[in-house]
């Protein structure tokens, strides 16, 4: 018996396999495609942006080096300069509906603290390069994945245990995930209630060779019937249908009827005189009611489904499997407080129904009619001010992502500050092992003491940093959330109070 089946090797299942592996528990991931490689992973199909709070969790589980060579990304990019004293400014905002923001119109003083550190900025990669180095690090780490296994049945037993029919094999585990996209097989069969808003659009992804090029702006360009885009990628076309998402994996996607549609929504007669690759979604926007039945989990696209509209899903994806990864483990090793994997859907279900909300918006915003130029002129406008583009900046980042953790400590439930020890060391190497982390900078020996008793759950770092901001000691949950926070003088009580609630009881 496995503790945990993993069904779906995309990146949250690859990434959640490598967080449950690093914590020793045992692990294998099913995967109904057999072979890992495909054109639509590759670019320029399977162009993603990871954003600037998936970037810090790759740095944060030692994996940035290796997700910038393989992202061909310049890391002086993507960091702060080893000896800056400051964050530098974002370089980079993502879009609203299209509309493209400058960075220099974000107001840095309205954001969580930062401090300077090796990721601080998005980057554009691939699903080919995301899965490479996720797949690298849980098969290193001892995680097995099984191809070629499409999931056929899961059972829950009365004990404690699931039981999972792939591929023609039984795999017995005391806990399933499904990992496995928007039509989750996992979702269906264990009954989970998927509820939100049918879709207004198709869209469409594809590789094509112009006979015209020249006819078609670069970018996103918005129309009177829908919206098309042209990326740096040659042949690489996007475009939105307000058709209801009736065409969606209705019929074949022949080059005919991509070049009706394109010409129909750029208003121009170019020609397409083939195509290569081709795909369609919507932006049907659906959400479980809850993250978890029983010893069945859902995270990603299985829990959640939107329009890629400002490259929101990835993030969100990765982001559950780094919640949902040390809660788990901690449960499998007994570890675990009462109720702590409970606080999975608590935490993570608000963010993605934020998500959708984010991504319905600016549908509603692109969709023709006769209002549309209004409505876009009113946020073309709004988003040209400090204020709209800050407030973009705040929801796509991932860097001021919040759960509320029921305290009025501000830095609490956010990620943490990036601090610099004096060995140059930063925080982000701490958390590479993913365990929690106690700073304490007044080095109080009663807070070491308190710490010392979940020395195996819990790093305790004593002494001064480059830059404090203010506080005397925090408590870091393994997914680099701040747990707990304290001035310049610390209290032990509080502080153990806060250990036990998020790790549970000490060693005897």
């Amino acid at each position: 018996m496995h503790d945990v089946v993993i069904v779906g090797a995309g990146p949250v299942g690859l990434f959640l396999a490598g967080e449950l592996a690093l914590a020793n528990c045992s692990v294998l991931v099913l995967e109904k495609d057999p072979q890992a490689a495909s054109p639509f992973k590759a670019l320029p199909l399977g162009m993603r942006g990871l954003n600037a709070g998936s970037v810090e969790t790759f740095y944060r589980r030692g994996m940035l080096p290796r997700l910038l060579d393989a992202s061909r990304a310049d890391p002086r990019q993507v960091g702060a300069h080893p000896d800056a004293h400051e964050p530098p400014a974002p370089r980079d905002v993502s879009h609203f509906a299209g509309i493209r923001l400058d960075a220099a119109d974000i107001d840095t003083g309205a954001l969580p603290s930062r401090l300077p550190g090796p990721a601080m900025e998005g980057i554009m990669t691939s699903l080919e390069a995301v899965t490479g180095v996720l797949q690298e690090r849980a098969t290193a780490l001892g995680a097995r994945i099984v191809r070629g296994a499409p999931l056929e049945a899961v059972t829950q037993d009365d004990g404690d245990g699931v039981l999972a029919r792939a591929g023609g094999h039984d795999y017995r585990a005391r806990w399933l995930v499904g990992c496995d996209g928007g039509r989750s097989t996992v979702r269906r069969l264990a009954g989970f209630d998927f509820v939100g808003t049918e879709p207004l659009f198709t869209g469409y992804v594809a590789r094509v060779t112009f006979d015209d090029p020249g006819k078609l702006e670069p970018g996103f360009n918005l129309t009177a019937t829908g919206m098309y885009l042209r990326t740096p990628f040659e042949g690489h076309l996007g475009m939105m249908d307000f058709d209801g998402g009736a065409f969606d994996r209705s019929q074949p996607l022949t080059r005919e009827h991509l070049q009706t549609v394109l010409r129909r929504i750029s208003g121009t007669d170019v020609t397409l005189k083939e195509v290569h690759l081709a795909s369609s979604f919507t932006d049907r926007a659906m959400q479980t009611s809850t993250y978890r039945n029983g010893r069945l989990l859902l995270a990603g696209d299985a829990a959640h489904i939107h329009s890629p509209l400002g490259g929101q899903g990835l993030n969100l994806a990765i982001g559950d499997a780094m919640n949902l990864g040390w809660k788990l483990a901690a449960t499998l090793h007994g570890t675990a407080p009462h109720g702590l994997l409970d606080t999975y859907t608590t935490e993570r279900h608000p963010v993605g129904a934020a998500i959708l909300d984010w991504s319905r918006a600016q549908v509603a915003t692109m969709k023709p009619g006769p209002n549309a130029p209004a409505l876009q002129q009113l946020a073309h406008d709004l988003l040209r001010t400090i204020d709209g583009t800050t407030y973009v900046h705040r929801r796509t980042s991932g860097l001021a992502q919040y759960y509320d953790l029921g305290s009025d400590q501000p830095a609490v439930g956010f990620t943490a500050p990036d601090f610099r020890f004096g060995d140059s060391s930063h925080l982000g190497d701490l958390l590479r092992q993913g365990q929690g982390v106690a700073l304490d900078f007044t080095v109080d020996q009663r807070l070491r003491e308190t710490a010392a008793r979940w020395k195996d759950r819990i790093r305790y770092v004593p002494g001064p940093v480059a830059d404090d901001l203010g506080f005397g000691a925090l408590l870091i949950r393994p997914d680099g959330v701040v747990a707990w926070a304290e001035g310049h003088a610390p209290g032990p009580e509080t502080f153990q109070n806060a250990v036990t609630r998020w790790f549970g009881e000490p060693i005897a």
